[in-house]
């Protein structure tokens, strides 16, 4: 599994009404929650994005409420994955469920806006190509990356139990 694209760079503490405001709360269509995602920070920021690119932050990325809006909003916009110094817990587990990436590194802040980062999730490797430099992380165990791969939870759980019957 591998990612590619262009880095998006947002500060520490973006919390889940930055990523998606409430007032939007009241829809879960993909496309709807993409085309308002990181709007308070920037509000062109839906309209810029493109397919691939990757979502580079500091620490406690996604913090604030619970809600699977956030993660939906983000890989609706065709973000791959997100890096970043640290990650709230649930933000975490919820992109997962839903078969967005994230990965914590240290050096986040090392990566600049504008870079082109490509992501090997299989050896646990992020290279950015723009600047030359080069990261591990600590790749998901197999399970994880299946969960990923078929694009989240429930997907992965159909496709296990239709392949165990």
């Amino acid at each position: 599994m591998e990612a590619k694209g262009r880095v998006w760079k947002f500060g520490d503490h973006i919390n889940t009404d930055d990523i998606i405001a409430a007032k939007y709360l009241n829809t879960t269509d993909t496309k709807e929650l993409a085309a308002h995602c990181m709007e308070s920070l920037m509000p062109d920021f839906a309209g810029k994005v493109k397919g691939g690119d990757i979502i580079v932050a500091g620490e406690n990325f996604g913090c604030g409420s619970s809600r699977e809006h956030a993660p939906i909003a983000i890989k609706g916009c065709g973000i791959s994955a997100v890096i970043a110094r640290s990650f709230a817990r649930i933000f975490l587990r919820n992109s997962i469920n839903i078969g967005l990436p994230v990965i914590e590194i240290e050096q986040a802040e090392e990566i600049k806006n504008g870079d082109q980062v490509e992501i090997d999730f299989e050896n646990g490797i992020i290279k950015n190509t723009t600047a030359g430099s080069t990261y591990k992380f600590e790749k998901y165990p197999e399970f994880l990356q299946g969960i990923i791969k078929t694009g989240g939870l429930m997907k992965w759980v159909q496709e296990k139990h239709i392949k165990s019957e």
